[in-house]
């Protein structure tokens, strides 16, 4: 590889203007953090920190996110998401906000669940509701399995019975106690052995009834989960291919050729999830009732929101992530839930 010209801002040089020596020091630490150097770039990158003047807020937003980025690259994710969500707090416009909340979601990148990912991409579908991308980005995270869902622990019922039954069958052992009854019970009448054995044979029964009880309940909430997160990663796609196809006019080279490549991989996803026709035309109806042309145009071309940090999460932030999907997965959700009540109830006449 050619080797890389010294740069004029790595020499060591004294400057009376202390703007200009905090410039020279983030191009030093953007230097290092482009050379892998992530140790060296944070270093930099926290000396401005600790020297920049509270009014000079371009540059203090600038270090915070290299410091995080560097942060994350050396395997401190909690200390970035500090400085993440420190920048969400004190965002005073939209492109602010929208910077920290792609900062937060680099950081969550690869983390374990993905709950807090999904929060994130919803909220940033709030502050750019006809972004395509960021719709397909919520429904790869939908489709990310769940660590509680991806396996089926045993639940404390299932447990107790467990101990339960290890107790019964360590207490009935030949050398476990000092009851005879329980040691020989050859010595007893036969009736005796008989009500002995049936009772036991009931009770053992009872134990591994109300386990199998227990774990249907947890398979079918499970399943109630699964087919939900399916439901929202369909209507996710299907946004995310209607908002493509309504630019798909206004693009050419390989800005259209990723739109149509995404459309066909979209198409391909939409086979997997067999849902019925009357329910996917209900999905596209629901994630494409505000799409028109001039809300895209206002979209793309819409101006920067300065209204303070407070006010801006008043406007364009949503609370929690049931009040995102009661909004834009509610009406779905409650037709699959009367689909399901309407199958459950045909069940026993088309039994008979």
């Amino acid at each position: 590889m050619p080797r890389e010209p010294r740069q004029w801002f790595c020499e060591e040089a004294e400057s009376s203007d202390d703007a200009e020596a905090l410039t020279i020091k983030k191009f030093r630490g953007d230097l290092a953090y482009r050379r892998q150097d992530y140790q060296r770039a944070l270093q930099e990158y926290s000396s401005i920190s600790e020297n920049l003047p509270p009014t000079n807020f371009a540059m203090k937003r600038d270090v915070q996110e290299g410091r995080a980025r560097c942060l994350v690259r050396l395997g401190r994710p909690a200390e970035a998401l500090e400085i993440a969500a420190d920048l969400e707090t004190r965002a005073t416009n939209t492109d602010h906000l929208t910077t920290a909340l792609l900062l937060q979601l680099a950081v969550r990148a690869g983390g374990p669940g993905s709950g807090p990912a999904v929060f994130c991409l919803q909220k940033l579908i709030s502050l750019h509701p006809f972004n395509p991308w960021t719709w397909g980005r919520l429904a790869e995270a939908y489709l990310s399995p769940e660590p509680g869902l991806s396996a089926s622990p045993a639940s404390p019922h299932t447990q107790n019975s467990r101990t339960s039954s290890d107790k019964t069958s360590n207490s009935s052992s030949p050398h476990s106690g000092k009851d005879c009854l329980l040691c020989c019970p050859e010595t007893l009448p036969e009736s005796s052995v008989f009500s002995m054995e049936t009772s036991s044979r009931n009770k053992q029964g009872n134990e591994k009834a109300l386990p199998s009880v227990q774990d249907a309940a947890v398979a079918a909430e499970r399943e109630a989960a699964l087919l939900e997160a399916r439901m929202k990663a369909c209507a996710s796609l299907i946004r995310t291919r209607l908002l493509l196809q309504l630019c798909q006019s206004q693009q050419t080279s390989f800005a259209l050729e990723r739109n149509l490549r995404t459309q066909e991989e979209i198409e391909d996803k939409m086979k997997g999830f067999s849902f019925h026709e009357d329910t996917l035309r209900l999905i596209t109806e629901v994630m494409g009732e505000d799409i028109v042309p001039e809300k895209i145009k206002e979209e793309v071309h819409s101006e920067v929101k300065c209204v303070g940090s407070a006010a801006l999460s008043a406007v364009v932030m949503i609370a929690s992530s049931k009040e995102f999907e009661d909004k834009w997965f509610g009406r779905i959700k409650d037709h699959l839930c009367s689909s399901e009540r309407q199958l459950c109830a045909q069940m026993p006449i088309s039994a008979r």
